[in-house]
């Protein structure tokens, strides 16, 4: 819903000045500040140089949520992402920055306005945000180049672009670049800014963008002593109310400041950071209030099993997770069975890490018992199309959609809403989102029938959760693992021989090697027009998602002949009169370019 304010000046015809509506070239030049991920912890060099060098092309499923792009493979420098997930570009979530070109597995993404605030992929760099509105003016087909800058730059642009809003006087440092200004190799510095302290007790700050800073907690672990302190620093810096401060967002090991360096400098800011980072090194027994909230769980859900089908068609058809993911799961933790998996799901105890993993309130969250930590990789690429509420796995981490959209989890099943914007109701306790840091979950059976039912009422205050309050205590829960330690290394043993195993049966099948590069439309076979006959051509680029029918059938004006997955949207091509269908030219799964002859109607 978009709310507008009461209609004040009548004027009409009023224009912009020219220059403040440049031409959009050919190729966009956008800036980006490297970092917050780069070479040679996650990227090669060469390969850095490479994505800097090349000019991207915009891929057709792609929306405000993100942008995707089409362009050389990158070159990873590890083999995998530990806990996080097998591909090596996942890591522990961590919070986001809009801008961010986000790897989820080998396809970049630039994340726009409605995306993720948290995920679990590794981003080298982050568009300044003088440049951020030119993310709207892409679309499929469009080629970008990314221009490395550094801070003083990237402000300078801010400024002057809102000198531009106030004033509606054109700047030169706001001016868009063109593909000549970004002709010279650029000298890179790292984005890393503080680095202080080791193991455990190690802080990092990685620029991410001109108006945001990563702070990364102890080594790449999934340890809730870092997510505890993490949790701690974030009060901490919330005490201080600094000026300048927008947002605190925390992940798993990580928590990121946006900021405005005009009111905070950075230089003020990292030694508020350190500062505040010693004061949280010297607390002991830390305690964070905590509640279980029970769930409803439609186990193996058909939204689940409907996604996993249009991703087959549309995107990966040969994927090593596909057509079951619940089977992916059994295979790569080395169980019994795929009851050996809803078993573990139904018996852990979800501790929340991190909320907006993938919008709206949604949470990542990981078992307490190290035992019910099911491990897997990340789709990849990603999915463009997750049911609302669907629940998955990726890496160690479970995570229940907020809303519709594209994701990369392996699913198990579906649950009720997790936010409830529009009407507040007990369960909600005045918030829009249902759950806080530090929840556990814990899900009870349900049947998908009934499962509909309870999405219909549950909005509606019509069906009441159990939640019981009660607190966490950082020692007591090291007083568990201590007394599991044996149990615990076993399981760790067992499932990582297990996941050793399924990326060699990767590298053997070459699914590691699997292309980003979407093929070509194919014109073959198509023939000139007979007379009464008329050519139903696509007016975009896509993938067919369906064909709803075929040559012999008689349509009427109208009526949809096929639906094409593009810019995150389902579109139908509808008969433009009403007659016989002579010809269908694609298939489901097939590119689709706009203009392309897809079906051929022989007029009634």
């Amino acid at each position: 819903m978009l709310h507008l304010q009461p209609l004040v000046d009548r004027k009409a015809g009023a224009t912009l000045p020219v220059a403040l509506t440049p031409k959009l070239n050919d190729v966009r030049v956008l800036r980006v500040i490297y970092g917050p991920h780069g070479a040679p912890e996650y990227f090669s060099a060469p390969y850095v140089e490479r994505f800097l060098a090349t000019e991207w092309e915009i891929h057709f499923n792609s929306s405000r949520t993100g942008v995707r792009l089409i362009g050389p493979k990158p070159e990873w420098t590890r083999q995998d992402g530990g806990e996080a997930g097998l591909h090596p570009s996942n890591i522990h979530d961590n919070p986001y920055a809009i801008g961010a070109i986000d790897f989820t597995g080998d396809m970049p993404v630039i994340l726009g306005p409605d995306g993720p605030s948290l995920g679990g992929f590794v981003c080298p760099v982050t568009i300044i945000e003088a440049d951020l509105w030119q993310i709207g003016q892409l679309k499929a087909g469009d080629k970008v180049r990314f221009v490395p800058v550094d801070i003083t730059t990237a402000r300078a642009a801010a400024l002057a672009r809102n000198a531009e809003t106030a004033t509606l006087e054109a700047h030169a440092d706001s001016a868009p670049l063109a593909a000549s200004d970004a002709s010279t190799k650029p000298t890179l510095a790292s984005p890393v800014v503080l680095n202080i302290g080791a193991d455990r007790e190690r802080l990092v700050a990685r620029l991410s963008g001109d108006t945001h800073l990563l702070l990364e907690i102890g080594p790449a672990e999934l340890d809730l002593v870092l997510r505890f302190r993490g949790h701690a620093l974030m009060q901490s810096l919330e005490a201080l109310d600094l000026p300048g401060v927008i947002d605190l967002t925390p992940g798993i090991r990580s928590l990121q400041i946006h900021y405005q360096p005009e009111r905070l400098p950075l230089a003020t800011l990292l030694a508020t950071v350190e500062s505040a980072w010693q004061r949280v090194l010297l607390q002991q027994d830390l305690r964070v209030p905590s509640r279980v909230v029970h769930l409803p769980l439609s186990w193996d859900d058909p939204a689940c099993r409907l996604a996993i089908d249009k991703y087959m068609t549309t995107v990966r058809k040969d994927a090593p997770w596909c057509p079951s993911n619940l089977e992916f799961i059994r295979r790569i933790n080395d169980l019994d069975s795929i009851d050996a998996v809803k078993r573990i799901v139904f018996d852990a105890s979800y501790l929340v890490m991190g909320l907006g993993d993938v919008y709206l309130g949604a949470p990542v969250a990981t078992p307490l018992d190290p035992r019910h930590r099911l491990v897997t990789t990340k789709y990849n690429p990603a999915r463009t199309w997750t049911a609302e509420n669907s629940v998955g796995i990726g890496g160690a981490y479970l995570c229940v959609y907020g809303m519709e959209g594209p994701g990369g989890y392996q699913f198990v099943g579906r649950t009720l809403q997790m936010w409830n914007r529009f009407r507040q109701t007990a369960d909600f306790a005045g918030r829009p989102y249902l759950l806080r840091f530090f929840d556990q979950i814990r899900f009870y059976k349900v049947s998908a029938k009934e499962l509909l039912q309870i999405r219909a009422d549950f909005p509606l205050g019509r069906y009441p959760l159990r939640i019981e309050e009660t607190e966490l205590s950082l020692a007591d829960y090291q007083t568990f693992l201590d007394r599991e330690a044996t149990e615990i290394d076993r399981f760790r043993t067992q499932q990582q021989a297990a996941f050793q195993a399924e990326r060699q049966r990767w590298h053997e099948a070459g699914s590691v090697e699997e292309t980003i590069d979407p093929p070509a439309a194919d014109d073959a076979g198509i023939t000139p027009l007979e007379d009464g006959q008329v050519a139903v051509d696509s007016e975009i680029a896509g993938n067919l998602w369906q064909v709803r029918v075929n040559p012999g059938e008689t349509v009427a004006a109208g009526d949809v002949l096929l639906v094409i997955e593009s810019m995150k949207m389902e579109i139908s091509v509808a008969a433009p009169c009403a007659g016989t269908v002579d010809e269908v030219y694609v298939a489901p799964g097939s590119p689709v370019r706009a203009g392309q002859r897809v079906v051929v109607i022989g007029r009634a």
